[in-house]
C-alpha cells in the first residue's frame, strides 16, 4: 500500500512541464542564432531599409526581391521591430535574446536575467522616446512607438514636461541600473586627481639649468644590470633610491664654454619604477606620538592604534542587497486579525464583594477555631479563582495551617482548596478558593494583550491569565519541550489549540513549521487548510496531519534525520544554536551553495501520546528520547499531551528532558505527583484550570478558550492566501518493511503441518500463533515458526503489534488454488 501511494505521488510530481538538458541546449542555440539574425537584419535595414519599404507588404509574392541581408523575413522583422517598433533601441533585443540563449545553453538559471530584461526594456522605451523627441525628421531612429509616445506626452504636458520626464527616466536608469550616485562621482574625481598627482611625482624632473642626459645611465631592469658593466659607475639600489658617483657622470655639453663644472649643482635622480620586479613594500610604520612633560629627561611615547579593516565580503553583500529576508517568498502574507476570535466575557472580571467578604470571614473563623490568629488578609480576584493571602501572627507554624486544607474546604463548601505555604517570593500564605461564577478567558483577550503583542520571544505562547488577571506568556524555545497531562475532558486539546493559535498569530510561515500527530483523527484536522503554509510532512505522505500510528514512526525518525542534518550545518557554520545560525545566514555570511539554508523552527505536537506507546512501543520511544535530549539547540521542540505520564508511557529519560509541565485536573494526588512532581493538580476545578511548572515554581493559570469555529476561521483566513508550492518536506526515511525477522523460507523446509495450519488460519480468518497452539496442540515455538512460514508464503500479513495479523486468502477454494500454483 505504501508503494502504491509513493507511485501516485511520483506521478503527480511529474505533471509540471520542465525543459530537459537537451531541450535547453537546442532552444539556447536557436535563440543565439536568432539574435545574430536580428543583428544582421537590423544593420541591413539602416542600409537598404527605404528600398525594401514597399516590398514588406508583398511577402508572399516570390517575384518581389528585397535588399535586406536576411531576405524578406529580415525585412519584415526589421519593419516590425525597428520602424514600427522602438527604432535604434531595438538593438537591445539582440542582446536580450543572445543572453537568454547563452544562459539556456550553459544551463545557468534564467532567474538571474529578470533584472536584465526589466532594465533593457525600460531603456528601450526611454531611448525610443528620446530619439522621437530630438530626431523628428528621422522616424527610423525612434520608431513609430517613440514618435507616437512623444506626441502623446507633448499633447498633455508639452515639450518642456516631456523633456523633464525623459531626464527623470535617465536618472532612474543611472541610479538603479548603473549605480551612479553623487558619492561615486565624487570618488571618481578624487581618484583621478590622485592618479594625476602620482604620475607627476613619479615622472623624473628635468633640470632647466643643465643639459645632463641621465637616462643613458639609468638602469631600467635588474637583468640589464647583471648583463652590462658600466665602467666607472658605482650604483647602490637600496629599496627605491639610486646613488650615482659624480665622477662617473659624462655630461652632454654642446659647447665647452657654456658650463663651468665647478658651479654645477648636484644632480637629483628620482627613483625609477620597475614594476615587475618591485618587492612588496613593508607595512607603513606609524610614528608614535611624543608627549612632553615638565621633566626634559622623561619622555612619553604613545603608540598609534592599527587601522581596522571592517569591510569584508559579507558586509559588501549586505550593503548591496541588504539582510537576507526569509519571508520574501510570501512577502504579502497577512497575519490573521484579532477580529476572527470571539469575545466570551462581557468586560473583565466581575467582583462579588459579598462573596469575598463571606469567604474571608469563614477562613478567619476556621483558623481561629484552631487557635490560629491572622495579622493581615488580602484577596486577589482572578478569572476562576480568588487568592486569599494571609499573614499569621508570630509563633504560628506554617505546617499547622497547611494541614487544615480539608477543614477550610469544608467551611467554604468549595470544590477544591489549594494552600500555598508559603507563596514563593512573598512572606505570606496563599489560599486559592474557586469563584462561584467563574469568568471564561477568551483567546482574543490573551492574543490582544500588550504583554503578548510586545513579547520579544522566539516562540511566544499565550496560555491564559493568572490569578492576578495578567496574561501569562511563555517562550516555547526556552522550555524547550512541553508535557501536557490531565484527565479526559479537562482541556488538553483546547490547550493545544491555544498553543498553535498563539504561534499562528506571531510567527510567519517561513519561521515555524508544525508536525501534527492526532491519533483521535478529529482534534487537529482543521489545520489541514494551512498545510502549504505552516505544516511539515514526509515526501510520500498525502496528508500532513498524521492520524495513522504506523506513519508516526517514520515521521519521528525523519525528524531525527533532520536534527542530524541541522547539527552538521551548525558545525560547518561554527555556531551553537539555531538563533546564531539564522542571524549569520541573514547577514550573508553562509553560502547557500555549500548547503546552508534558513532553518525554520519545527514544533512537534502529539495528542494522546499514550495511544502511540500502546501500539508502537519502543519504535516511538527511541526517536522521542533522542529528540527530547538533543533537538533543543537546532529548533525542534516537542509538545506531548497524555492522560497520565506514568513510567510505562513516558520513561524517566524522556521525562527528564521535559522540564516544562502543564497539569490539568487529575483525580488523585498520586497522578499530580506523577505530572508535576508535587501535589495540587487534584485540587483544580477543571474547564481549563491548569498548573504550569518550569522548574520549581508552580503557577496557576486559567487556560484561554478557543473554540472550533474560531480555529476554522483562522485556518481559512491563512489558507486563502498565497502559499508555498508544497508543505515543508522532511528528509525521507525508509523504515524496515518487515518485522525484523528473516522470512525467506524454502518450500522444502516447511513444517509438516504447514498445509493444515494454513487451512485453520483461512477458516478462522485470524492469523495468530495462539490459535494454532489451541487447534493443533502445539508449543509456542513451533506455532511461531508456522506463522513466520505463512507470512513468508503471503498467506498472512506482517506483525501489527497487539492486533491479529491480516489473512490475505479469503476461503479454502482460494487456498487450494494457491497451493496448485505453487506446485506448478
Amino acid at each position: 500500500m505504501a508503494k502504491k501511494i509513493k507511485n501516485e505521488s511520483e506521478v503527480t510530481e511529474k505533471k509540471p512541464w520542465k525543459l530537459s538538458k537537451q531541450n535547453k541546449i537546442v532552444l539556447g542555440s536557436l535563440l543565439v542564432l536568432f539574435s545574430i539574425a536580428l543583428l544582421v537584419a537590423f544593420i541591413s535595414f539602416y542600409i537598404h531599409g527605404q528600398a525594401d519599404q514597399s516590398a514588406v507588404a508583398k511577402l508572399t509574392d516570390r517575384n518581389v526581391t528585397v535588399d535586406n541581408w536576411l531576405g524578406k523575413f529580415g525585412a519584415y522583422l526589421s519593419d516590425i521591430l525597428v520602424y514600427q517598433g522602438f527604432g535604434v533601441a531595438s538593438f537591445l533585443f539582440v542582446r536580450l535574446f543572445f543572453l537568454t540563449g547563452l544562459y539556456l545553453f550553459l544551463g545557468i538559471p534564467l532567474g538571474k536575467l529578470r533584472t536584465t530584461w526589466f532594465w533593457d526594456l525600460f531603456a528601450m522605451i526611454i531611448v525610443s522616446i528620446i530619439f522621437g523627441f530630438f530626431a523628428t525628421s528621422a522616424p527610423e531612429l525612434g520608431g513609430v512607438i517613440g514618435y507616437e509616445m512623444n506626441l502623446f506626452l507633448q499633447d498633455y504636458i508639452g515639450k518642456t514636461g516631456t523633456l523633464l520626464i525623459l531626464i527623470f527616466g535617465l536618472v532612474i536608469y543611472l541610479i538603479f541600473k548603473i549605480k551612479v550616485s553623487p558619492e561615486s562621482i565624487h570618488n571618481f574625481i578624487e581618484n583621478s586627481k590622485k592618479e594625476i598627482e602620482s604620475k607627476i611625482t613619479v615622472s623624473p624632473e628635468k633640470s632647466t639649468e643643465s643639459s645632463y642626459n641621465l637616462e643613458e645611465y639609468a638602469v631600467p631592469t635588474v637583468e640589464e644590470e647583471k648583463d652590462e658593466e658600466l665602467d666607472g659607475i658605482h650604483l647602490k639600489t637600496p629599496t627605491s633610491q639610486f646613488e650615482i658617483n659624480k665622477e662617473a657622470l659624462k655630461p652632454t655639453i654642446s659647447s665647452s664654454s657654456e658650463i663651468n663644472l665647478d658651479t654645477l649643482p648636484k644632480p637629483i635622480v628620482e627613483p625609477i619604477a620597475t614594476q615587475p620586479f618591485t618587492p612588496t613594500p613593508p607595512p607603513i610604520h606609524k610614528e608614535p606620538t611624543i608627549i612632553t612633560t615638565n621633566d626634559e629627561a622623561f619622555v612619553i611615547e604613545k603608540a598609534e592604534e592599527e587601522d581596522i579593516v571592517e569591510e569584508n565580503l559579507a558586509s559588501r553583500l549586505v550593503a548591496d542587497f541588504g539582510l537576507f529576508d526569509p519571508t520574501l517568498e510570501l512577502s504579502n502574507y497577512k497575519f490573521p486579525t484579532i477580529d476572527l476570535l470571539k469575545e466570551y466575557s462581557s468586560g473583565g472580571i466581575t467582583i462579588n464583594q459579598e462573596e469575598l467578604e463571606e469567604n474571608k470571614n469563614k477562613i478567619v473563623d476556621t483558623l481561629r477555631n484552631y487557635k490560629i490568629e491572622i495579622a493581615q488578609i488580602k484577596a486577589t480576584v482572578g478569572p476562576s479563582v480568588t487568592l486569599y493571602e494571609i499573614v499569621p501572627e508570630a509563633g504560628i507554624r506554617i505546617s499547622k495551617i497547611k494541614s487544615l486544607e480539608d477543614d477550610i474546604a469544608l467551611s467554604l463548601s468549595a470544590l477544591g482548596i489549594r494552600i500555598i505555604a508559603p507563596i514563593p517570593g512573598k512572606g505570606t500564605i496563599g489560599i486559592e478558593v474557586p469563584n462561584k461564577n467563574p469568568t471564561m478567558v477568551s483567546m482574543k483577550s490573551a492574543i490582544g494583550s500588550t504583554k503578548f503583542q510586545e513579547a520579544e520571544m522566539e516562540l511566544p505562547i499565550a496560555l491564559g491569565k493568572t490569578i492576578s488577571n495578567e496574561t501569562f506568556v511563555v517562550d516555547l524555545a526556552k522550555m524547550p519541550h512541553l508535557l501536557m497531562a490531565g484527565a479526559t475532558g479537562q482541556g488538553k486539546s483546547v490547550g493545544l489549540n491555544a498553543v498553535l493559535t498563539s504561534l499562528l498569530y506571531k510567527k510567519h510561515p517561513a519561521e515555524v513549521k508544525f508536525v501534527l500527530v492526532d491519533p483521535k483523527k478529529v482534534e487537529l484536522t482543521l489545520f489541514n487548510k494551512i498545510e502549504r503554509h505552516y505544516l511539515a510532512k514526509l515526501p510520500d505522505c498525502d496528508d500532513a496531519i498524521i492520524t495513522d500510528n504506523a506513519k508516526v514512526v517514520n515521521t519521528l525518525n525523519s525528524l531525527c534525520v533532520e536534527m542530524d542534518n541541522r547539527y552538521s550545518l551548525l558545525k560547518d557554520a561554527m555556531v551553537r544554536n539555531i538563533k546564531e545560525y539564522n542571524e549569520k545566514f541573514k547577514s550573508r555570511k553562509l553560502n547557500p551553495e555549500n548547503g546552508h539554508r534558513f532553518l525554520p523552527y519545527i514544533v512537534l505536537v502529539v495528542d494522546e501520546f499514550a495511544d502511540l506507546i500502546m501500539t508502537a512501543g519502543k519504535e516511538v520511544e527511541v526517536p522521542i528520547a533522542r529528540l527530547a535530549q538533543l533537538a533543543r539547540a537546532i529548533g525542534i521542540h516537542l509538545i506531548i499531551a497524555t492522560q497520565r505520564p506514568s513510567v510505562n508511557v513516558i520513561t524517566g529519560l524522556i521525562k527528564a528532558n521535559f522540564p516544562a509541565r502543564i497539569a490539568f485536573r487529575v483525580t488523585s494526588k498520586i497522578d499530580s505527583r506523577t505530572i508535576l512532581d508535587t501535589q495540587g493538580a487534584d485540587q483544580l476545578i477543571g474547564r481549563g484550570d491548569l498548573l504550569y511548572s518550569n522548574g520549581n515554581d508552580v503557577v496557576r493559570v486559567q487556560c484561554a478558550f478557543v473554540d472550533t469555529p474560531e480555529v476554522e476561521k483562522i485556518t481559512e483566513f491563512i489558507g486563502s492566501q498565497k502559499a508555498y508550492a508544497t508543505a515543508y518536506l522532511l528528509p525521507e526515511f525508509i523504515g524496515e518493511e518487515t518485522s525484523g525477522i528473516g522470512l525467506d523460507f524454502d518450500i522444502s523446509e516447511r513444517d509438516s503441518l504447514f498445509r493444515e495450519a494454513a487451512e485453520i488460519i483461512v477458516n478462522a480468518q485470524q492469523g495468530s500463533a495462539s490459535l494454532l497452539q489451541r487447534k493443533l496442540k502445539l508449543g509456542y515455538n513451533r506455532a511461531g515458526r508456522l506463522i513466520d512460514q505463512l507470512e513468508a508464503a503471503g498467506i498472512v500479513g506482517p506483525f501489527e503489534g497487539s492486533k491479529a495479523r491480516n489473512v490475505n486468502i479469503t476461503d479454502i477454494m482460494a487456498l487450494e488454488e494457491f497451493f496448485n500454483n505453487e506446485q506448478n
